[in-house]
């Protein structure tokens, strides 16, 4: 059963009404007032119908293994994000959510649906040449690049790398405008993936999060992104980009040399973090979509809107808020 279905099953509207765990700095015993309680167990799936079975009614529904719930106690210490969201990745238990449904900007984040749009539509040999706006675009909006060249040459897989790593505007530009073809095309195609996954209190106005036409017009939830977070792991190739600490790019036909090192401050740092992607403007504060796997576990969570402490703000809460995660303890079943 996919997560967002897991998380629909399991009430994540409630967490408007207020039952949401606090984010203060002093644990708070789960109560009426902002509990997070264990999710139902997911559904059950049809075993297959062996060779030679005369009819597949007759084969009985086996009950999906699940791991016993979470006893969840308290909340993250110290996370100073103004939303989030944290959950078992295997079951789909909420664990820990503050303002999951309230519709904020998610800055860079944006570049996981154009990562995973990209590599949806397939094809990432095919050579992609950098457009002559790139410059200007990137100078406007005054945004990271990953240091491309109009006039060069790279495949779609490793301006992904770009894209991710490097958060490179100048590659969510090229890729969108490949792959729209056209920048509104290319938008259009990330809001229809949106209402497919069942994002609906998700907006894209540009590939990257740049604040334009306004600071809010590209947003979300971290209900929804976790959604896509899921959808963007489950692919290969999105999986391995996200989790190396740097690329290179050694000059080659067509393009100069590239170094791009993972924005993400987890990786490398953090023990078990595998992705997923960094944000930040001014509007949205840091922001990270992430994802970590420690002695069987995988947590998935967000933060955003991390104050402007430092390059590593939302680093340093998610590290809070997965440290809690996988300091509790397994149920009985």
């Amino acid at each position: 059963m996919r997560l967002s279905a897991r998380l629909l099953i399991a009430g994540l509207t409630a967490l408007v009404a207020g039952s949401v765990a606090s984010c203060s700095g002093t644990a708070v015993l789960p109560d009426a007032n902002g509990a997070t309680q264990p999710l139902p167990s997911p559904g059950v799936v049809t075993a297959r119908v062996p060779p030679g079975a005369e009819s597949r009614d007759k084969i009985a529904p086996t009950p999906a293994p699940v791991a016993p719930p979470i006893d969840v106690a308290g909340a993250p210490r110290g996370v100073k994000a103004k939303a989030g969201i944290l959950v078992d990745a295997a079951t789909g238990q909420l664990l820990w959510a503050k303002s999951a449904d309230v519709e904020r900007p998610i800055a860079s984040i944006t570049k996981v649906m154009t990562a995973y749009l990209v590599i949806q539509a397939g094809d990432l040999d095919r050579r992609i040449r950098v457009p002559k706006g790139v410059l200007n675009y990137v100078f406007e909006y005054g945004a990271t690049s990953a240091g491309l060249l109009p006039g060069e040459t790279l495949t779609a897989d490793q301006l992904l790398y770009g894209l991710l790593l490097a958060s490179g505007a100048d590659a969510a530009y090229t890729l969108a405008t490949t792959y729209g073809p056209g920048m509104a095309a290319f938008v259009a195609k990330m809001n229809a993936a949106a209402r497919e996954l069942g994002m609906a209190h998700t907006h894209f106005a540009s590939p990257d999060g740049l604040p334009y036409p306004t600071e809010f017009s590209t947003y979300s939830t971290p209900a929804d992104l976790l959604i896509l977070a899921e959808a963007a792991m489950r692919s290969p190739v999105f999986r391995s980009i996200v989790g190396q600490p740097f690329y290179v790019l050694k000059k080659g036909d067509g393009h100069d040399a590239h170094w791009w090192s993972n924005d993400n401050e987890l990786i490398g740092s953090y023990n078990g973090a595998v992705g997923i992607k960094t944000g930040f403007t001014d509007a949205a504060g840091h922001c990270l979509l992430f994802e970590a796997v420690r002695g069987g576990r995988t947590l998935l969570g967000v933060v955003l809107g991390s104050p402007d402490t430092g390059p590593g703000a939302a680093a340093q809460d998610a590290a809070r808020v997965l440290n809690w995660g996988f300091s509790l303890k397994q149920g009985s079943g």
